[in-house]
This record gives C-alpha cells, sequence and structure tokens, in this order.
C-alpha cells in the first residue's frame, strides 16, 4: 500500500500545482522535468530492493520491486508522452532532428526502449514462458538506468549535482550487483574444483588399495 501511495503522490501533487497555477512560466518544461525525475527516482528504488534484501534482509523490498519497476515505466512513458505530444505537437520530424542532434533525447529514447519490453514481460505467465532467458532479459534495466542517468545529466548540464548523486546510486546498485555475481561465479568454480580435486584423491586411493 505504502509503495503505491508513494508511486502516486508525485503525479497528484504535479496535478494540483498545474490547476492551482504554481508551475513556472513554461510549465511544460515543469511537467517534463519533474515526470522524469519521479521515473529516474522509482527505477533506482527498483534496482535497490534486491540489495536491501541481500544485505539487510529486508524482504518487503522483493515484494515491492515489479511495482516499482511498473511505475518507473509509468512515469517514463509520460514524461515521453509530454515530451512527443505536449512540447513538439506530434511533430515526427523535429523529434527526429532532436534525436540525431542531441544526445540527452537520443539516450533518453533509447532507455525508454529498453523499459518498454521489460514492463511487457513483467508478468509471471511471460516469466514462465521465456525461462532463464527472463532473467537475462532484465538484466537490461541496469543499462537503461544508466542510459536515464545520461539522460537527466546532459540535459541539465549546468546544474549536474542533482543528476550526478542519482548516476553514482545506480553505479552503487550496479557494482553491488556485479560483486555478487562475481562471488556466486567464484563459489560455483571453487566447488568444481575441490569436486574434482576429491575425485583425484579418491581415484589415488583406490588405485593404492587395488595394488598387491
Amino acid at each position: 500500500m505504502a509503495v503505491h501511495l508513494g508511486a502516486w503522490l508525485p503525479l497528484l501533487w504535479l496535478i494540483g500545482d498545474a490547476a492551482a497555477g504554481r508551475l513556472s512560466v513554461n510549465p511544460i518544461q515543469d511537467l517534463t522535468l519533474r515526470t522524469g525525475k519521479t521515473a529516474l527516482a522509482l527505477l533506482t528504488l527498483s534496482l535497490a530492493a534486491t540489495p536491501a534484501n541481500a544485505l539487510f534482509r529486508f524482504r518487503p523490498a522483493i515484494k515491492a520491486r515489479r511495482a516499482l519497476g511498473l511505475y518507473a515505466f509509468g512515469y517514463a512513458l509520460l514524461h515521453l508522452g509530454i515530451f512527443v505530444g505536449l512540447d513538439y505537437g506530434f511533430d515526427l520530424r523535429l523529434i527526429g532532428l532532436e534525436l540525431v542532434e542531441k544526445r540527452f533525447v537520443l539516450a533518453g529514447f533509447a532507455a525508454f526502449l529498453i523499459l518498454l519490453p521489460l514492463a511487457i514481460t513483467s508478468t509471471r505467465g511471460w516469466q514462465r514462458r521465456l525461462g532463464r532467458r527472463w532473467k537475462r532479459l532484465h538484466r537490461w534495466v541496469y543499462i537503461a538506468a544508466i542510459l536515464a542517468a545520461a539522460h537527466y545529466i546532459w540535459l541539465d548540464k549546468d546544474h549536474a549535482g542533482e543528476p550526478l548523486l542519482w548516476a553514482a546510486a545506480i553505479a552503487l546498485l550496479l557494482l553491488i550487483r556485479l560483486r555478487k555475481r562475481f562471488l556466486m561465479i567464484n563459489d560455483f568454480s571453487t566447488g568444481h574444483f575441490h569436486e574434482g580435486l576429491a575425485r583425484e584423491v579418491n581415484r589415488s586411493e583406490q588405485a593404492k588399495s587395488s595394488r598387491p
């Protein structure tokens, strides 16, 4: 319940500010920026769910992970819709020029294209259909998060403090993930080495016992 309330609150606040005329002289920019920041925040929180459970045994984080990811996609979709519809009036030629000329637009669009199949395949049904491929597909969320952070940094280079904080948080979560994966691979390799060594010792003992 808290996750849903927390995810809806920024949108309700934004609607309230717009209705009360509390947005700046550039309301479309406000709408775009605030929906984008909320999408990035929710995406980062979804990435933090697994480390929160692994490091602090905080099980509710795992239960909230899917909802956080879907809300992040919802805000990203709204962010893109405001950009394409309100800001550019669905002018595909102008949007195409922006994609070519501005790297922050390209990074944001690429992040959205990655999040799209992840949102579609987030259900248990898709998880069963894809099997092992599901986990491989959903690891792309880290690439989407990196692109989203780059999108924010390149958008506001003159005030990069907050975007860099989000980028640092994502980098830290990625390092935790990579460390965990490295330890799993290392444990697997060590286990196989010990099994092989034990087999060789057993063979040697059997060979000795079979000698006259």
